[in-house]
């Protein structure tokens, strides 16, 4: 995935969490399976934390999330 289309800050911490709630889940739910803090979550998402593993963590909670892929057609 080429990640460069999502820059980290709020806007994009919503949008994750949106696609969590579109798929029935929360950031949260998917942080305790990953066994990830949820607060590692929001600092990458938001910018907080850009280092290069900063930037694979957030690559997969952009995938995870959904938010990559185009809507589905109805």
């Amino acid at each position: 995935m080429n990640d460069s289309k999502f820059f980290p800050g709020r806007e994009l911490y919503l949008r994750v969490r949106a696609g969590f709630i579109l798929q029935d889940t929360t950031v949260s739910a998917w942080c305790e399976v990953q066994g990830i803090p949820r607060q590692h979550a929001l600092a990458v998402l938001t910018g907080q934390w850009n280092g290069p593993k900063a930037k694979r963590l957030r690559t997969r909670i952009i995938e995870a999330s959904g938010i990559d892929k185009p809507p589905l057609a109805v």
